[in-house]
């Protein structure tokens, strides 16, 4: 019962966001002008975060890089400078750790300036049977899905409350609106995510701070490693 009760959710949301998505292709949003913010992006190494990186370049944007991988850390700013991006800098950040974190974050504060676009990409995923999932693991799936966005947030929200200036974006997954068999830890951690920044856009509505938006980001399949 559980199964086709998930299965008719996942239908219904995926009719809700096409036709959403449809009704935005016919009457397009204002697009946001980024040229000049400087916009920060976890897991940016690969995947997602270097196809994000890429498209912020190609905008104008300043462009803070982490990710724990050096070498994939490296390809995309060479990618991301050959596709226009004038000022890029990298930083190597595991987001498992929040010391780390923080210190990176204060580097980036003090060597680029204040992030106005925090784009919270970086995720793991096991992919096992939870019997079968070692509790390390378990544990660095919510540590970098989930505990991460807590600790970017508390470095780089402050800045943007004072100038009532910014955007936090979390990259979730449709995992976050839905269990799937084999994902339990990541899904957990998702759901987490996007109640997180949920609550973050509660916040700043109560705090009326309609200058620093939100936006919550929940792919389906996709075919780029993690």
């Amino acid at each position: 019962m559980n199964f086709i009760l998930n299965t008719f959710r996942f239908i219904g949301l995926t009719v809700y966001y096409m036709l959403e998505s449809l009704v935005f292709y016919i009457v397009p949003k204002r697009k946001k002008n980024v040229s000049g913010e400087i916009v920060l992006i976890t897991g940016a190494g690969s995947g997602i975060g270097r196809l994000l990186s890429l498209k912020f370049a190609r905008l104008g944007a300043t462009l803070v890089l982490w990710d724990i991988n050096e070498e994939g850390l490296k390809e995309t700013s060479r990618l991301a400078r050959e596709n226009g991006g004038a000022r890029v800098h990298s930083y190597i950040c595991d987001c498992s750790k929040k010391q780390d974190i923080y210190r990176v974050a204060d580097e980036v504060k003090k060597e680029v300036g204040d992030v106005s676009i925090l784009v919270n990409n970086a995720g793991v995923v096991t992919g096992k049977m939870i019997l079968d999932c070692p509790d390390s693991l378990i544990e660095k799936t919510m540590e970098v899905n989930t505990m991460a966005h807590f600790w970017t947030y508390k470095a780089f929200l402050p800045a943007m409350l004072a100038s009532n200036h910014g955007h936090l974006v979390s990259i979730a997954s449709i995992a976050g609106l839905m269990g799937f068999s084999r994902c339990s830890d990541y899904s957990a951690s998702k759901f987490a995510a996007v109640g997180f920044a949920e609550s973050i856009d509660c916040e700043m509505r109560d705090l009326q701070k309609t200058g620093v938006k939100t936006t919550i980001v929940c792919p389906c399949l996709i075919n780029t490693g993690m």
